[in-house]
């Protein structure tokens, strides 16, 4: 949180370090004596992207700026939750403010960067349960002492560590996860988790504890799953009974890996929006890898992807409206706004808004907390309640794949780097999707989660369309010039049989392992 106090002519802003989801940036420091008029014009946010105006970079040479809501003398700046107390809103944000915050993110090509996250599941060595949360406590006060990480805290509890621009955060059931750093390479993505597995290895196995890398749960039902002491998912574990029959499965059960990448303009972000949807089906399937529910097969390749179709209908999906000639940042903002609410976060508390309306949150109108009108930081709390397939904040969010063992989390962000991040392979595959149909679309969306590459689509098999947007992403690779190709490999194979990583665990499943699940635990331990 940043404060902006009056001390006579000058201001000083204050602001202190916060980590959220990757691709975002913090600012840190003090700027002291700077003249009012021109500390007024500072905006700051937590995404590099972020443009300041061309006074403020003049005379502060300052990047990433924020929509400043002021109260008096204070400013209030977003931050990713949970964020610390916000300052009353003097007036209400308006619909422009929420469309600008989303433009913000806008950033020229030589500064884009990628963020990539990563769950995993932690079980006892010896009895294969999930971690506890004292194990998981103690596990990452261990991880802050021994390797320098600052320790996050919700009440009396510690829920994640923060080391500059990385973060270890927990999802609902425990599931360990780290949310990396903007980074320009993939070899620095994968040296990135590399350290990171290494850090949390040295640790873990001193304790009899190690991390499963799979998509979904294998072997324990829903009441043998630790809950996390943290506000906001009690919230939602009470408010998903109401929405779907898969929510708690969701929450407590899956895992996933996923890219965050950036754009330059509203139109680099529709481009890139709509691939990454036409695709996302592709991409489920390349990295399916939860194929056992409660110790048998569950029937589906990625049950995963099948959860999320009956977990939420109101915030999840393939989004047919990005597709429409209309659709911006403002159409986005519009959808965002229609949601229902989870919370918000006043006095270090979550306050359960479940099913409301932003809207009338920002008319002043919340039931919790009536005539007091949403921040920036509200806003930003609410976008990470959505989970579509590809999510829009201040860059794009690639949500489709399961989690899965090393090679893999490196192989993700190098799929969709390829293709997004390279003119060429971006404006084939766009041609490649142009006439599919959105109920083509959410065929892919739904049948991909059972059958994988062999999907039926058209006159061939998804695995043919695979086949095609792997060599893209090889192409847009090799332009970049990094020499990054490698780390392809992985999806290279799995396009190149098709039998995708949840067919190779079936076959060990009725062969080698005859019909016991308990080996995956090692075969996909990290």
């Amino acid at each position: 949180m940043a404060l902006m106090s009056q001390a006579g002519s000058s201001y000083c802003i204050q602001s202190e370090v916060l980590r959220g989801k990757a691709g975002q940036n913090t600012v840190s420091g003090l700027l002291c004596h700077v003249e009012g008029s021109k500390a007024k014009e500072v905006l700051f946010g937590l995404h590099s992207s972020s443009l300041v105006s061309p006074k403020a970079i003049q005379s502060l040479n300052l990047e990433s700026p924020r929509k400043l809501l002021r109260h008096r003398h204070q400013v209030i700046v977003a931050a990713s939750p949970p964020t610390e107390d916000a300052v009353v809103a003097a007036e209400p944000l308006t619909k422009d403010d929420l469309v600008e915050y989303l433009k913000s993110g806008c950033k020229p090509k030589e500064q884009w960067r990628i963020g990539t996250e990563h769950e995993k599941f932690g079980f006892e060595f010896g009895t294969l349960r999930p971690m506890k949360y004292q194990q998981i406590s103690e596990l990452l006060y261990s991880i802050s002492e021994r390797f320098d990480w600052e320790k996050v805290m919700e009440g009396d509890y510690i829920i994640g560590l923060k080391q500059g621009k990385q973060s270890i955060s927990l999802e609902p059931g425990g599931q360990f996860e780290l949310s990396g750093a903007p980074l320009e390479t993939l070899h620095q993505t994968c040296a990135e988790v590399n350290s990171h597995l290494y850090q949390v290895k040295a640790v873990a196995e001193e304790m009899g504890i190690g991390f499963l890398g799979i998509g979904f749960q294998p072997k324990w039902k829903l009441e043998d799953i630790p809950i996390m002491p943290k506000g906001r998912y009690e919230i939602m574990r009470n408010y998903m009974p109401k929405v779907g029959s898969l929510g708690h499965d969701m929450m407590f059960r899956t895992c996933t890996v996923q890219v965050n990448l950036d754009f330059d303009s509203e139109v680099d972000m529709i481009r890139k929006f709509r691939a990454g949807l036409a695709l996302q089906p592709i991409a489920t399937a390349l990295f399916a890898n939860s194929p056992f529910k409660e110790g048998k097969p569950n029937g589906y390749l990625s049950m995963r992807s099948r959860i999320w179709l009956d977990t939420d209908g109101d915030r999840t999906g393939m989004l047919p409206f990005v597709f429409d000639d209309s659709f911006g940042f403002e159409q986005y903002v519009d959808y965002a706004l229609d949601v229902p609410m989870y919370f918000v976060y006043r006095k270090k508390k979550y306050i359960d808004c479940s099913g409301m309306s932003f809207r009338d949150f920002m008319a002043g109108k919340l039931p919790p907390i009536p005539g007091e009108y949403p921040t920036l930081n509200d806003w930003e709390n609410h976008l990470t309640t959505i989970f579509p397939e590809v999510r829009l904040k201040r860059y794009l969010e690639m949500r489709g794949a399961d989690g899965g063992p090393w090679r893999r989390l490196c192989a993700l962000p190098a799929f969709w780097v390829g293709i997004l991040y390279d003119d060429i392979s971006l404006q084939s595959v766009l041609d490649l999707v142009a006439d599919w149909t959105s109920a083509e679309r959410e065929m892919l969306r739904k049948k991909v989660a059972q059958s994988g590459l062999n999907t039926p689509f058209r006159d061939g098999l998804l695995k043919h369309v695979a086949q095609d947007v792997v060599k893209l992403a090889k192409d847009g690779l090799e332009r970049r010039g990094f020499k990054e190709t490698g780390f392809l490999n992985e999806v290279a194979e799995v396009v190149k049989t098709g039998v995708t990583p949840a067919e190779k665990l079936l076959e060990l499943y009725h062969g080698k392992w005859g019909g016991n699940v308990e080996p995956v635990f090692e075969e996909l331990l990290y």
